[in-house]
């Protein structure tokens, strides 16, 4: 496997393999964005835009791009976001994905919609891991998961705000989307071809929604958890309800699913330690702007008053130094360790932490830059980057 992992040289490599390996519906789920798929499809075009500067005859020896995010010693400014279903894309993959972020030295964030539970991250890991929260309708369910996590020692609530209703991602639709996959004769032909993931998944207890199944009330097998989260997402919420999380929880609270200035200046006034500016990835109101166009007006806006991350489009090295060259004091990525963790599972995670160091490293020295605590925007090209009105 360490051949096969060598030759992975950026993070397309491991989509590709990804691709290859598990079923296609779960495929489809990570690889693809809502409606006309517009804002997906920004998300890393407006990424490429952006024009680096390159300065030569600098000494670029000695560099680092070790930092904080909320306080939180990381080893380059990335966090692994939260991701629901992770554990279908490779048997027991919130686990996987975890320790590989832990090895490396970055955060995890375990989702609410994760297969495996906090109590297993919690066994199988020794480094703190944040967990990220959906306000469900039923308010007791989602105060018992606030204590889970603290049980769990969690250093960090991640509460996502843009997921009161659900886009309508056309291929989950057309692929019948389930957890786990229902048996019709589509789905075993798929299956057929998938013959190492299926194996690994009969090796696992874990096959449905571990924070929900047996933990809800009325949610005791796969049949109920259908209805019961189709029920669940609240259209309701509101910064109300941020104020009584907030000291529920009692500790860091990152907002997830900024995109808008006025939206911003709430969550400072809410008491948030850190926004994250995103669009969910492109997968819930398709025609938002790139947050990458979004970060700028939101610093405008907020100033030093809260740490302000950015994810969705970043694939490479290259645009976790964009972001922070704009003003972002750190990064989430989503889609590029899934592909990593469905290719190879944990070695898979790793390798794409890897390639993502690399690029960021070996390009900050070509800007002249040896610490990513003084990048900024003078490593930019005028007239590439997006700026505030």
């Amino acid at each position: 496997m360490q051949n096969q992992l060598t030759k992975m040289t950026c993070i397309k490599d491991l989509r590709q393999v990804a691709k290859r390996k598990i079923p296609k519906m779960f495929y489809d789920y990570v690889d693809t964005g809502s409606w006309t798929e517009s804002t997906y499809h920004a998300n890393s075009t407006d990424f490429q835009a952006i024009k680096l500067r390159q300065r030569v005859l600098t000494d670029m020896t000695g560099r680092t791009l070790a930092t904080t995010m909320i306080g939180q010693q990381v080893k380059m400014p990335v966090a692994l976001a939260p991701t629901g279903l992770t554990g279908m894309l490779h048997a027991d993959g919130e686990i996987l994905a975890a320790r590989a972020a832990e090895k490396f030295g970055v955060p995890y964030t375990l989702s609410t919609m994760s297969i495996c539970s906090i109590e297993d991250i919690a066994e199988n890991t020794s480094a703190p891991f944040w967990f990220q929260l959906y306000v469900m309708r039923d308010r007791d369910f989602m105060r018992a998961l606030i204590r889970r996590a603290q049980a769990a020692n969690c250093s960090a609530l991640v509460v996502t705000a843009d997921l009161q209703v659900l886009g309508q991602r056309h291929r989950d639709i057309k692929n019948g989307l389930s957890v786990p996959p229902k048996p019709t004769l589509r789905n075993w032909l798929n299956l057929a071809t998938k013959l190492e993931w299926c194996l690994a998944m009969l090796n696992t207890r874990r096959r449905t929604f571990g924070n929900i199944v047996g933990q809800a009330n009325g949610v005791t097998d796969t049949t109920s958890i259908s209805s019961w989260t189709a029920e669940q997402f609240d259209p309701r919420l509101s910064w109300n309800d941020i104020a009584e999380i907030k000291e529920l929880w009692g500790g860091k609270l990152i907002i997830k699913g900024i995109l808008d200035a006025e939206d911003a200046e709430l969550a400072v006034k809410a008491g948030a330690d850190a926004i994250v500016v995103s669009n969910h990835g492109g997968r819930q109101l398709d025609s938002a702007p790139s947050t990458i166009r979004a970060l700028p007006h939101i610093l405008s806006a907020v100033g030093n008053g809260i740490e302000v991350w950015l994810d969705s489009g970043i694939y490479t090295g290259q645009d976790v130094l964009k972001a922070i060259a704009l003003g972002a004091k750190g990064t989430m990525i989503g889609r590029a360790f899934l592909y990593g963790l469905a290719a190879y599972g944990e070695d898979g995670v790793k390798r794409a932490l890897d390639i993502i160091y690399n690029e960021m490293d070996i390009s900050m020295a070509f800007t002249g830059k040896t610490d990513i605590k003084t990048v900024n925007k003078d490593i930019l090209i005028p007239g590439t980057y997006p700026l505030a009105n």
